[in-house]
């Protein structure tokens, strides 16, 4: 058996992937930001170009520029990118099949391998590879790969990033191997007691004689031990291949949910004459989804989506994947009581689906954000006709092993619903496509252009409605459709800046400082605060809940700055420096605002609490401050300075919400799911205590904070991994001298890192901010920002020190080993 047991640590993964020859090839790679004519040439002089590793992000690298378009995040993500790579190949290799995936390359991709051009896949989303056996040279001399990008401007409404942003892997199998992607696992049945693994595995046969293969396969329980093992002898053809088709039983499996993920390793051995061949292995879940009009069931239970959208990027480090920043975004999301994720609006990573398995999250995969007719003029529209079987079909290819995903979507408010005649047959096809390739999950799609995409029949052709932005009407929907199973698809989209509260709190469209309000009711005109949404989903038990608009902020599309959502040739630049999404219910650093918390009180049993806002109102002296409380608690009772204001009953007594917006008279809507006092400011401190059953539970204090004192960091992890690629996470407060958090503290520091890593990044969540990501300093944002640590690939020790003029100084430290 040929194994590598460096490359078996890093690349046994949930998608299925990948044999023991399996080089990550990310290091070494040389990069140039324009054009270059003749680079695909191997005897280009590539010797000025700088040297970098992957996954790489050139856009993130900026500047910010007015120049560049707000809605994708003012950075420069269109233009002309070079990538090369030399290698050698050894002798022993020639007659093998060599094949160089990409995980992942925005946008246009042309790949040329020692002068030939091997192919191109325009999407940026979705993984490829190519056979590339014939054009190396196996002798020890250069071989050379080159890859062009052309990512065009008004392409995406979104940032969508650059470059090779995903791993590259040199693929190294013998002549017989399992394909990409090759093995599909399903599970027909799973109960307490029993288990039926059904796995099909694609075996390729690049020889030219027909041979006989044996294929085994072996599962290893959550607990590392073999619980069960199958074979069968196959024929594949010269120059073809077949498909093994095995099943077997695993009695009292653990069952994949979202509070218990557990996971069991497949082990696909391919033999011929006695030899082993290929092995392959893959992560799964056993578990049952199933959808009705009355909910989505998992294991046979009940599960209502608590459910976020997410764009791909993870703010400062851009669309560049590490999975630790994806897990760290996902357990901040699960720890706001999140169960489900939108992957808005295009296929995610492996590594984000690694770890949504992994958490126990459940998985909408979107397709796309766009069919034929244009949102904007270079979009995905531009390809659509020619690559959207391949790359819809690819997508579920790669994705389907994992137990997370529970449905497709293929398409998200796409300009076809407006189309009676045309727009459902497309929708048909793309469904067709779907279950030719998984017909285990359901499709969906997400409808914004109420009732159009139900009475033109497009609704029709998904087996899941998606609802956007459309609560009031979910009875209508329900009693006229009475056989669609829907659920809200995007909800909310209300905005806010962390730590920012303008008064009085009023309804308004755009406010001069170019932040939003924490207060929780702003958005654009289709929008509405999360209490809303709440209120038609429980008067609407049926729905399957809902995915919020969204979990995180994500570069670009600042609404409610700039410009007119879906508007064609738009540049978002006429309120500058806004460029980022005020829309998360966390910041672009990964900071909870506000809105966080009332989720988390809707969302989640354990008791929490929280209080806002901040009591910093010099000024204000005497005035009255509203104060909101999000509480799962029964009651709470507010005290100022020591006095109390009152013990209020969660869902008895009221607080009364300004509202505007699209399909709803009402003004105003009275919330059962925040308390709320206006009590007169003096400095001092506000407290909220929180009753259980008329027992205190927990409470929480607010301090008026004094001037900024001193630097405060925590790290997230003491220790991380010395694979050149871990992250660590820096939360950097500035605090008075007693740690009260300064709220309005924008102080200036500056960071140095020490030891077996790197300052990879830097961020504050403030969506005007100019500053340079990959900058030594930042400014704090309403008393904090971020530093991220990149791990070495040597263990030892990493200090980062953080300085700001005036403060006292901090150090931390963690380990990578």
């Amino acid at each position: 058996m040929k194994k590598t047991l460096l490359f078996c640590y890093l690349l046994l993964s949930t998608c299925g992937l990948i044999n023991a020859q399996d080089i990550n090839f990310n290091a070494d790679w040389k990069f140039y930001n324009q054009e270059a004519e003749g680079a695909e040439k191997p005897k280009y002089n590539d010797s000025s170009w700088r040297k970098l590793s992957l996954p790489h992000d050139w856009a993130i690298e900026g500047p910010f520029d007015v120049k560049y378009n707000a809605r994708a995040g003012g950075l420069p993500f269109h233009g002309t990118g070079w990538y090369r790579k030399h290698f050698t190949m050894d002798s022993k290799n020639k007659g093998k099949v060599v094949t160089l995936e990409f995980e992942g390359a925005m946008y246009d991709a042309y790949v040329w391998v020692n002068g030939t051009l091997v192919g191109n896949r325009p999407y940026g989303y979705i993984g490829f590879e190519f056979d590339i056996s014939e054009h190396l040279k196996y002798d020890g001399s250069d071989n050379t790969i080159a890859v062009r990008l052309r990512p065009q401007d008004l392409s995406s409404r979104w940032y969508p990033g650059a470059g090779l942003y995903r791993s590259v892997w040199l693929k190294i199998d013998n002549p017989i191997h399992v394909g990409q992607w090759g093995t599909y696992i399903t599970t027909p049945t799973v109960t307490k007691e029993i288990a039926v693994v059904q796995n099909e595995t694609t075996v390729v046969n690049k020889n030219n004689k027909e041979v006989v293969v044996n294929v085994k396969q072996e599962y290893e329980s959550p607990e590392g031990k073999i619980v069960a093992t199958v074979d069968e002898n196959i024929t594949v053809k010269p120059n073809a291949t077949a498909v093994s088709q095995l099943y077997t039983k695993i009695e009292n499996p653990k069952r994949w949910d979202t509070e218990n993920p557990h996971l069991y390793k497949t082990i696909t051995t391919i033999t011929e004459n006695g030899e082993v061949v290929d092995v392959f292995y893959s992560k799964i879940g056993l578990r049952t989804i199933s959808y009705t009009t009355e909910g989505f069931f998992l294991n046979g239970k009940k599960v209502r989506f608590n459910g976020v959208c997410l764009h791909h990027d993870n703010g400062s480090l851009g669309s560049a994947v590490y999975k630790r920043a994806d897990e760290r975004k996902l357990q901040i999301m699960k720890s706001m009581g999140v169960n489900a994720i939108r992957t808005s609006h295009n296929p995610p990573s492996r590594e984000f689906l690694e770890a949504c398995d992994e958490l126990g999250l459940l998985v909408q995969d979107e397709a796309f954000d766009v069919w034929k007719m244009e949102k904007v003029p270079n979009g995905y529209n531009v390809f659509f006709e020619e690559w959207a079987e391949t790359d819809l079909k690819d997508m579920i290819r790669r994705d389907r092993n994992h137990p997370s995903i529970v449905m497709w979507s293929i398409g998200n408010e796409i300009i076809e619903q407006k189309d009676a005649k045309n727009g459902w047959k497309v929708a048909k096809q793309l469904n067709t496509y779907c279950k030719e390739i998984d017909p285990t999950r359901p499709t969906s799609a997400g409808f914004n252009n109420y009732p159009g995409p139900y009475k033109n029949n497009m609704a029709q052709q998904v087996d899941i409605a998606g609802v956007n932005y459309k609560p009031s009407s979910y009875k209508t929907l329900i009693d006229t459709y009475s056989n669609l199973p829907l659920y809200g698809s995007e909800t909310s989209s209300c905005t806010s800046s962390r730590g920012v509260y303008h008064l009085p709190i009023k309804k308004y469209k755009t406010h001069e400082s170019l932040h939003v309000t924490s207060y929780d009711l702003i958005g654009p005109p289709w929008a509405y605060p999360p209490d809303i949404e709440f209120h038609f989903q429980e008067q609407n038990p049926n729905i399957m809940g809902e995915f919020i608009w969204t979990g995180f902020d994500y570069l670009g599309e600042p609404t409610p700055y700039g410009g007119k959502d879906n508007s064609t040739n738009g540049y978002w630049n006429a309120d500058w420096p806004s460029h980022s999404s005020y829309f998360g219910a966390v910041d672009l650093a990964g900071f909870p605002k506000d809105r966080f918390f009332l989720y988390q009180s809707h969302w989640t049993t354990k008791p929490m609490i929280h209080l806002l806002p901040h009591w910093n109102w010099k000024g204000m002296e005497g005035k009255e401050i509203p104060v909101y409380c999000y509480t799962n608690c029964d009651e709470a009772e507010l005290f100022v300075n020591g006095k109390s204001m009152g013990r209020k009953v969660k869902g008895k007594d009221l607080t009364e919400l300004k509202v505007n917006f699209l399909r709803y008279e009402p003004k105003t809507f009275a919330s059962k799911y925040r308390l709320s006092w206006n009590v007169p400011y003096k400095a001092g401190n506000i407290k909220v205590i929180g009753y259980k059953n008329g027992k205190q539970v927990l409470e929480k204090q607010i301090n008026t904070a004094g001037k900024p004192a001193k630097i405060s960091l925590k790290v997230d992890r003491k220790e991380i991994n010395a694979n050149g690629e871990d992250l660590a996470y820096v939360t950097v407060r500035i605090e008075d001298k007693n740690g009260n958090l300064c709220p309005n503290a924008d102080n200036l520091v500056h960071f140095t890192v020490k030891g077996a890593g790197e300052l990879l990044a830097v961020d504050n969540g403030n969506q005007i901010s100019l500053e340079s990501f990959q900058a030594n300093h930042r400014k704090a944002f309403s008393g904090m920002c971020l530093a991220i640590i990149k791990s070495s690939k040597k263990p030892g020790k990493i200090t980062l020190t953080a300085k700001s003029k005036g403060l006292k100084s901090a150090q931390i430290f963690t380990i990578s080993k």
